[in-house]
């Protein structure tokens, strides 16, 4: 058993910059993924097939947040062990949270399927969109084992110092939904982009598949299972899905809300959130590479690396988003012609940009800490910063704020002070942790 990067005895900036790039271009390749969809649906299909993927998008963010999250918790024990160099606790690891894995996301995609009408109603979706958000999300749902492996094992990866393949991993799969998408549409209409998703994810959980069995970096046995194990896994997952679900379902909570003005409303909303994640993405990807390296540093049992890893990614990962937000605040109408050529529509992202644009530094800022809490095993206190950061400030003041007649600008408003307030939490709890 060996991890690619040390983290441990090598240098700080080299090795944070050997797991974060890969990372952050893997989250890249993943925001061109879906914005491939997004770019055909809106130019092929027009607002109203668009704001349909709007609707559906959010589901699929608090789809792909729970596997996300779930895996994260797997990571924080993995990397644990990995730096505490317990080959046994680590095949035990992988074993369990396998079959774990597997059942849950099984579990998922059934009761998916059964409850999602009653979703769609419960998020105010347009009766003019509904039919196709649902023959998408149907679709989209038959593959989430595929989605959630493919997470799963990526997370594996991470635990070893290997995020090097994700980005080739990644790469395959836009180029393949790149290709297929345009033809599925033209072929089928609205839900081709759906198979073409599920396709294109098959192909990639394959790749990452082969790839771990040339690799060796462990012995996989079924035999290595330990029940004794789950309810750890559990323990760390649990908090880790509410952290990394928590935004997807203000995204829903705050979509449900600008459903109630109009469908170019909606249009703009979605935009924001595809452009938005040329922004959050370094910032997920910072908190995904600490939880590992700050995990193997607390597991042999050095916080002084963990510090220096933390500070190095402040400095790197904020002067990083000040390029982005300052070039996506300039071009934001521009790029809001790419999904839908309407000026109504390029008008209300233009807006929302300018009011929230700064939060995106603050976010990193944010990110950066969770991914300390994280690695030293402590998720319980990323998750109730996530819950005050969104629930218990930005959904409601979002409310009040529509409510009370300031409208779209209201709500944007709303999501810049949560930020502010997110970012000074998060290094008050970061600091108080490494004591």
């Amino acid at each position: 058993m060996s991890n690619n990067v040390d983290f441990i005895g090598g240098n700080t900036k080299r090795c944070l910059f050997a797991m974060s790039m890969p990372m952050i271009a893997a989250m890249f390749l993943n925001m061109m993924y879906n914005l491939v969809d997004s770019l055909w649906i809106g130019n092929l299909l027009g607002e109203t097939a668009y704001a349909a993927l709007t609707n559906s998008t959010s589901i699929v963010l608090i789809l792909t947040s729970v596997a996300m999250g779930s895996t994260n918790g797997i990571s924080i024990l993995l990397s644990h062990a990995i730096g505490a160099r317990d080959k046994m606790r680590v095949e035990s690891l992988v074993a369990t949270s396998f079959i774990v894995s597997v059942i849950f996301s099984l579990l998922v995609t059934a009761g998916l399927e059964i409850t999602l009408p009653a979703i769609l109603r419960a998020l105010n979706t347009p009766t003019e969109t509904y039919d196709m958000a649902y023959g998408y999300l149907a679709i989209y749902v038959v593959g989430y084992l595929a989605v959630y492996l493919y997470l799963y094992f990526t997370a594996v990866l991470r635990s070893f110092g290997d995020s090097m393949f994700q980005a080739i991993a990644m790469l395959v799969s836009t180029v393949l939904n790149a290709i297929l998408d345009p033809i599925f549409i033209q072929l089928i209409g609205f839900h081709g982009a759906a198979i073409a998703t599920l396709l294109s994810q098959g192909i990639c959980l394959i790749f990452m598949i082969v790839y771990l069995k040339q690799k060796k970096l462990f012995a996989f046995r079924i035999s290595c299972f330990e029940r004794s194990d789950i309810l750890p896994l559990i323990q760390k997952a649990i908090p880790s899905v509410i952290q990394q679900s928590i935004p997807a379902v203000s995204t829903t909570f705050l979509t449900a809300l600008v459903s109630l003005y109009s469908i170019n409303a909606i249009a703009a909303y979605g935009i924001t959130g595809k452009l938005e994640t040329i922004l959050f993405y370094p910032a997920m990807a910072l908190n995904m590479v600490l939880t590992t390296i700050v995990g193997q540093c607390a597991g042999a049992k050095r916080i002084d690396r963990a510090k220096d890893y933390l500070k190095c990614a402040l400095r790197y990962g904020g002067g990083l988003l000040v390029i982005l937000s300052i070039l996506v605040v300039m071009f934001s109408k521009q790029l809001s012609g790419l999904f839908v050529r309407s000026s109504d529509v390029a008008a209300i992202v233009r807006t929302y940009f300018l009011i929230v644009g700064i939060g995106y530094v603050l976010n990193t800022v944010t990110n950066c800490h969770l991914g300390l809490m994280n690695g030293l095993g402590k998720p319980s206190k990323s998750m109730l910063l996530m819950i005050f950061y969104y629930i218990i400030v930005r959904m409601p003041l979002a409310y009040l704020l529509s409510y009370f007649g300031f409208g779209l600008d209201g709500i944007w408003f709303a999501v810049l002070v949560s930020h502010i307030i997110a970012s000074i939490a998060a290094v008050i709890i970061g600091v108080s942790s490494l004591r």
